[in-house]
């Protein structure tokens, strides 16, 4: 093969190669510009705004209101306060919840300079650091799922021991970053498998409205509040159940993802004032009107339904009076 070949052949696979680049190119725009213009944009609807923001440190605990909150991808945070970052387990280091003691719901923790404090009706007010790193590990267990704990040392065990006035011995726990936590999709697969929490029963936000409450109240012979049904935010100026329509929403810079209905228990019998388990309203009234619907019995079963979990898909700062927004697309 002669030069003037040689050339020619080499020309002709550079104009193949420019041609099948340019192709590629022409395509990867195409799809592109077909991408953009076939994504529908959003829309964000108002449809309430923020009434009330509430931390449960302790797991059956009393509510935190507290006016500003991080909205993080395992929970509000305010402060040192973490959302159910504080557990009761019996020394073999199972959950223990207001379902089996339901005076629980009338221990208070808080978090101030280090220290966590413990109070509760007709009891000393107890104090010890937060971070004890001498202190034992415990592997306890949430709904059959392993997960870990430092203990709070023999202090808050003896308080917690008194204050229910069991026979038997109590220890708190609390959560550590470091420690492994648990997927809610291990027990609800409707959760995506990367979602993480520490001791909540599933997802990191609980959301209710006002409305909801209200519409239950009136059925009832007493009013119940807010607070009994334990949610991590509570919205205002909507129409009863309103919230389970909504399947993504915006506050501010929080974007929230509706993952499923909260399916109610027992607990919703205690009376956050008292401390006393009726084991019949309002859990009896809402099975009267809010069960779900037949093809959602095996997510379900006979829970009613009542308020709505969330995970956190865009992290953010909460505030009570802020606006809620419907996204849609």
């Amino acid at each position: 093969m002669d030069l003037k070949e040689l050339a020619a052949n080499a020309l002709a696979q550079n104009k193949k190669a420019a041609l099948l680049v340019g192709a590629a190119g022409a395509a990867l725009l195409g799809f592109g510009l077909g991408y953009k213009y076939m994504r529908k944009p959003e829309k964000a609807v108002r449809v309430g705004v923020v009434s009330q923001i509430l931390i449960h440190p302790l797991k059956s605990g009393k509510a935190v209101p507290v006016s500003v909150a991080e909205c993080q991808k395992m929970g509000l945070k305010a402060g040192e306060l973490e959302d159910r970052h504080w557990l009761v387990v019996t020394e073999e280091g199972n959950m223990v919840t207001a379902r089996q003691e339901p005076r629980l719901v009338l221990v208070s923790l808080s978090c101030q300079g280090g220290y966590a404090t413990l109070n509760g009706p007709d009891m000393e007010e107890l104090k010890f650091p937060v971070k004890q790193p001498e202190n034992h590990i415990l592997d306890c267990r949430v709904f059959s799922k392993d997960i870990q704990g430092r203990d709070c040392g023999d202090k808050a065990s003896h308080w917690l021991t008194t204050f229910l006035g069991g026979e038997k011995t109590f220890r708190l726990v609390h959560y550590e970053p470091h420690m492994k936590p648990r997927r809610p999709a291990e027990s609800e697969p409707l959760f995506p498998q990367f979602e993480k929490v520490a001791y909540p029963d599933y997802g990191p936000i609980m959301l209710l409205s006002e409305a909801s409450v209200k519409d239950l109240s009136s059925k009832l012979d007493q009013e119940v509040t807010t607070e009994r049904f334990r949610p991590s935010i509570v919205i205002g100026d909507c129409e009863p159940f309103d919230e389970d329509s909504w399947e993504e929403i915006q506050i501010g810079s929080v974007r929230l993802q509706r993952v499923m209905s909260c399916g109610r228990c027992i607990l919703t019998t205690v009376d956050p004032e008292t401390g006393v388990m009726s084991r019949k309203e309002p859990l009896e009234t809402l099975k009267s009107y809010r069960l779900c619907k037949p093809s959602e019995k095996h997510i379900y079963k006979k829970a009613p339904l009542f308020g709505q979990l969330h995970t956190v898909k865009k992290t953010g700062v909460l505030h009570v009076g802020e606006e809620v927004y419907k996204i849609t697309r």
